[in-house]
């Protein structure tokens, strides 16, 4: 079993903000491969939604307590945090450019140190999306949007092949 985690922070306020690109990336992932609806899990305090294998979840926490959200889901699942993916924003990447890393500290990315510090571990696999600039809660310019659109999709491929990679199938 996979765990996708997309970060980002709830309420229709911050939709389509810089930081909540991982909630934006598991949404088109979800609609590409066909994923049900994702539903609330109080138990898990996210929106989730689980096809064969693969569980997506985008928490119901605030960005800065995203670990409140993976810890619990990586504990009911009995999942190894080796089998787990998280997508979000970095500040350091120009725009659009997609990384990914595994077992790298958050490089300031409270999401991430949130999660590193619940799980006690860097032991996961990371999709960090550049978002090039300050500030993080602003929305994308429509020339920026375009980049934005490209790479989300991108990101899509790369969790795809990431997959592959474990043998899962979306």
């Amino acid at each position: 079993m996979i765990l996708i985690v997309g970060l980002g922070n709830p309420g229709k306020e911050f939709f389509g903000t810089r930081h909540n690109l991982g909630f934006e990336v598991l949404d088109q992932f979800a609609k590409e491969n066909e994923f049900p609806d994702f539903k609330f899990s109080k138990k898990f305090n996210a929106d989730v939604s689980k096809k064969g294998e693969i569980i997506l979840a985008k928490p119901r926490t605030f960005m800065n307590n995203s670990g409140k959200t993976v810890k619990p889901l990586t504990t009911y699942y009995s999942l190894p945090t080796t089998n787990l993916f998280v997508v979000h924003d970095d500040l350091d990447l120009p725009l659009g450019k997609i990384k990914i890393s595994k077992g790298r500290g958050s490089a300031g990315h409270k999401g991430v140190q949130s999660i590193i510090g619940e799980l006690k571990t860097k032991d996961f696999v990371r999709f960090r999306i550049g978002i090039e600039k300050e500030p993080v809660l602003e929305k994308f310019s429509k020339e920026e949007q375009n980049i934005i659109k490209d790479s989300i999709k991108n990101a899509c491929l790369e969790i795809k092949k990431g997959l592959t990679a474990f043998e899962f199938q979306a």
